[in-house]
């Protein structure tokens, strides 16, 4: 079983109501299921689709081919109708579309008639489609009526109720109609966890102690902002919405300066405003975790598409030299985790950590049994309380042999806590001696980055270990590239090298080896310079001469990606 369905129309035709329900119903029936978004940055109008895949085997992408288009709009059809497989069908509403399909695939339902007649009000033509579908599909309709039950509890009674009606007309009228439906469903197990990269960050940083959240709204990093906001109040996290980025960043260094784990998030436009805060963080070492959730430039750009073109922006943000770090999951669980890294990372060193995201694995659900938590780390290296109070003598700034001072927090002793945006000596007063501006570079730079390049993790490989082909990848491409591999190695002993943690670079290099021996390596990113293969060369010394690169603002897909992989090969 492996079907992919998707939902097109315009921005306002509730699209993402109908991806959301559907996919959440295929998670809690224990399908492994994987979402992606594509719209336009309007609030009406546009065109805009919801694509899930659903298979009874773990998958991690999209592919090329639908099986099921819901057409809220003519426009849909046009430009969708070539994606459907052979057995491929689309349901659409003539009445809405006013023209009527003759084809065999075409399905007519009477969404919006089926809503009204069921005592609903038109918004519940939406539900109408998502029972159209469960009824193709020959699904048991339980879990989608329990899943409509709980999505509408606090709406009343009667609301639950038009809508159980809706979904249930839908369910019947598709499956009756629906005579050249083949599609067959495998029985319920156990449900899943279903989750997208910008709530597995949020999730993340809550289970890593989140205080203090501050952000300027800005796609797509958004979704962080709305998962924390939704759960500050269980979590007594303060969140913050400031006027800018600027005041964002600097926001969150003060509330790290005064005692609590901090976070912003932003996209490109808004990290440009932040820079200034990181070279900040930087002079103060106050710990610091950003995520920075990239989409295409220069400026505005597609503010509501894809791409991995920060990444030099990310690893040479601020002014002068100081140590920083910088992740890129792949999946929502290393997002999750990396996330939890970042913090421990960024409190024990006193450094900035940047997550690099973006708009596909953001927007992206994948599904999961669970996260292993006993994988967590979280321990507090701030110098508070009893503790503090017993030193003799505090200096913020101290020389040390590792270069990481005591952090004490303001206000938990008589010793003052002093820093400064200027040179400063040991106790975080202004200085402009060359003899300590020496000492401080050594101590935030060269003692700290040793030791931080010790915590980074190796490429994950996946596939064979002596490869004839090697992808080379990063960040978001994993779940692709991933599958890719999978139909590479019935024919090739092919192998991928993904990188999610980026920067430093591993101090273990070991798998250094792969590069050299495989015939073809192939870097593969959505920019359009190559930026990681040239952070590889500048790392490795090695030249990687083979790139698919994609920066139209759109993902890959496995299809168009192993196809381009090929003409590679050839």
């Amino acid at each position: 079983m492996d079907y992919s369905i998707k939902i097109g129309g315009e921005a306002g035709q509730g699209i993402q109501t109908i991806g959301d329900i559907l996919s959440h119903i295929f998670a809690k029936a224990g399908y492994h299921v994987f979402t992606h978004q594509d719209y336009e940055s309007r609030i009406r109008g546009g065109h805009n689709f919801y694509q899930i895949r659903i298979s009874d085997k773990p998958i991690t992408a999209s592919r090329s081919k639908i099986d099921i288009l819901v057409a809220l709009d003519k426009d849909s059809i046009l430009q969708h109708k070539e994606e459907l497989t052979q057995q491929g069908q689309v349901l659409y509403d003539s009445a809405y579309l006013k023209e009527k399909f003759s084809n065999a695939n075409f399905i007519d339902v009477p969404f919006l008639e089926l809503a009204l007649t069921q005592g609903g009000s038109k918004l519940m033509a939406n539900t109408v489609a998502v029972g159209a579908v469960i009824g193709m599909l020959g699904m048991n309709p339980k879990i989608m009526f329990e899943h409509i039950e709980k999505t509408f509890k606090k709406k009343g009674e009667e609301i639950i109720n038009s809508n159980l009606r809706s979904a249930e007309a839908g369910y019947k009228y598709a499956k009756e109609k629906c005579l050249t439906c083949s599609f067959m469903v495998s029985g319920f197990e156990s449900p899943k966890m279903l989750i997208t990269g910008n709530e597995a960050i949020g999730a993340g940083a809550i289970a890593s102690g989140l205080k203090f959240y501050s952000a300027y709204p800005m796609t797509p990093s958004t979704g962080i902002f709305n998962f924390v906001s939704d759960h500050a109040k269980d979590f007594e996290i303060i969140v913050e919405q400031a006027e800018d980025e600027i005041a964002a960043v600097n926001m969150a260094i003060g509330a790290s300066f005064a005692g609590v784990r901090a976070m912003t998030g932003t996209s490109g436009g808004g990290f440009a405003l932040m820079v200034e805060g990181i070279s900040l963080a930087g002079m103060t070492e106050t710990p610091l975790v950003i995520a920075l959730a990239q989409r295409p430039g220069p400026a505005t750009g597609l503010p509501t598409k894809t791409e991995q073109a920060d990444l030099f922006f990310a690893l040479f943000a601020g002014h002068g030299e100081f140590p920083k770090v910088l992740f890129a999951p792949g999946t929502p669980e290393e997002a999750f985790f990396l996330t939890n890294k970042a913090f421990d990372l960024a409190e024990r060193y006193q450094i900035t950590v940047i997550i690099l995201t973006d708009q596909y694995l953001a927007d992206s659900q994948w599904s999961y049994e669970k996260f292993n938590l006993s994988n967590l780390k979280y321990k507090d290296y701030r110098l508070k309380g009893e503790e503090f109070k017993r030193l003799k003598e505090y200096k913020r700034h101290t020389f040390t042999e590792t270069g990481v001072s005591p952090l004490g927090i303001p206000g938990n002793s008589f010793h003052l806590v002093i820093t400064d945006s200027d040179e400063h000596d040991e106790e975080g007063h202004i200085t402009e001696e060359a003899f300590i501006r020496n000492k401080m570079v050594e101590k935030r730079l060269f003692k700290k980055l040793p030791l931080i390049q010790k915590e980074i993790e190796p490429p994950k490989l996946y596939g064979t270990k002596e490869p004839e082909i090697l992808l080379l990848c990063w960040g978001s491409t994993y779940g692709i590239v991933r599958e890719v591999v999978d139909e590479l190695s019935k024919s090739y002993r092919v192998s991928m090298l993904h990188f999610s943690e980026i920067f430093p670079f591993p101090e273990e290099k070991s798998w250094l080896h792969l590069l050299r021996k495989a015939n073809l390596v192939i870097n593969i990113e959505q920019n359009a310079t190559s930026q990681f293969a040239k952070l590889f060369r500048m790392e490795t010394g090695i030249k990687i001469e083979k790139h698919i690169n994609r920066f139209d603002g759109r993902p890959f897909t496995v299809d168009e990606l192993l196809e381009r992989v090929y003409e590679q090969i050839r």
